[in-house]
């Protein structure tokens, strides 16, 4: 095995004009143009290019990634020749120039992410594209198990902790219904624990993930494309609900609008999936651990905007968890 670039000691970014030579050799003579970049609100420790690949004689516009992590090649690639709402993929690997990256070449898509214009109809097909992810998923990897659950424990103590320490908004209310979750969490997380694990989650499912391939594109149909499976992990459904929806939870206009709750479970429902157990009971539980943790994210996200619609949650939703526990 060859030794690491300096490079990855510094940035992965710097990786790709070092590893371009490899890539080239990878792709057989197929891959040019390269142009590499990075986007200011690229949070990835992947080197990002554009460029050109030959596909069976027929030139098209791609984005290369390396490294990326196993979980994404793995969804990606796993489903790349399916009707899942997932990019095509023209090549990849788990090798690059002699060193353990895994990497990709995929389609690149036009335009910007649907965030760029939220509206309900975004999260309608955010949730069907989800909700055919889902199912395209369980068809190819159909032994879905439960990852290691979060240590919930931890986190409420470091959310504590962060609300002492920050002048936080309300912060009387926070140590209030704090410590109302610590009294119960054994309870609430027994609860959790018991949801059937059946859903391959995006894990990161929002609408800068979405993307639309047009009618021309000469990689496939068009329609909705899902981007990034970094996250994508074995669960219940109500996690990739709940994720998308406390993202606009300090923006209560949008939620009314939107309804991505309902929008995903009803896609779920059009593609046949359909839970064992209370889903409702779930999805309330899963708000009360998310919003009782946020403080314990006020590093990364501390808005006071979501701070203080995330205790809104908590007092509206911890009373009906604490009522079916």
């Amino acid at each position: 095995m060859a030794e690491l670039p300096d490079a990855l000691a510094t940035s992965a970014h710097a990786l790709g004009p070092q590893l371009e030579p490899a890539l080239l050799d990878a792709c057989e003579g197929k891959l040019r143009d390269i142009v590499w970049f990075r986007t200011d609100w690229q949070r990835s420790g992947a080197a990002t290019a554009y460029a050109k690949v030959d596909v069976n004689g027929q030139e098209r516009d791609a984005v290369v990634k390396v490294p990326v992590g196993p979980g994404e090649l793995r969804f990606t690639r796993g489903l790349c020749e399916t009707t899942a709402p997932t990019p095509r993929v023209a090549f990849c690997g788990e090798e690059i120039g002699g060193w353990d990256f895994c990497w990709i070449v995929m389609e690149r898509l036009p335009g910007d992410p649907l965030a760029a214009h939220i509206h309900s109809e975004v999260f309608q097909q955010l949730a069907t594209a989800a909700a055919s992810f889902y199912k395209h998923a369980a068809e190819a990897w159909p032994d879905i198990q439960r990852r290691k659950e979060w240590d919930w424990s931890s986190l409420l103590e470091k959310a504590q902790t962060k609300a002492r320490e920050h002048a936080i908004v309300e912060d009387q209310s926070w140590r209030n219904n704090l410590r109302e979750v610590s009294r119960h969490l054994g309870r609430i997380v027994e609860a959790w624990s018991a949801r059937p694990c059946d859903t391959w989650c995006h894990g990161d499912l929002h609408p800068g993930n979405l993307m639309r391939r047009d009618d021309e594109s000469p990689w496939g149909d068009e329609g909705p494309v899902l981007l990034d499976f970094a996250e994508t992990h074995a669960g219940h459904w109500s996690e990739d609900a709940i994720y998308m929806e406390r993202l606009f939870w300090a923006r209560p206009e949008v939620l009314q609008e939107a309804k991505p709750v309902q929008a995903l479970r009803k896609a779920r429902k059009e593609q046949g999936l359909v839970s064992d157990g209370d889903d409702g009971a779930y999805l309330d539980i899963r708000r009360v651990l998310i919003a009782a943790t946020a403080p314990a994210f006020i590093d990364r996200d501390g808005h006071p905007a979501y701070l203080k619609a995330a205790l809104e949650v908590l007092e509206r939703t911890l009373p009906l968890v604490l009522e079916r526990v």
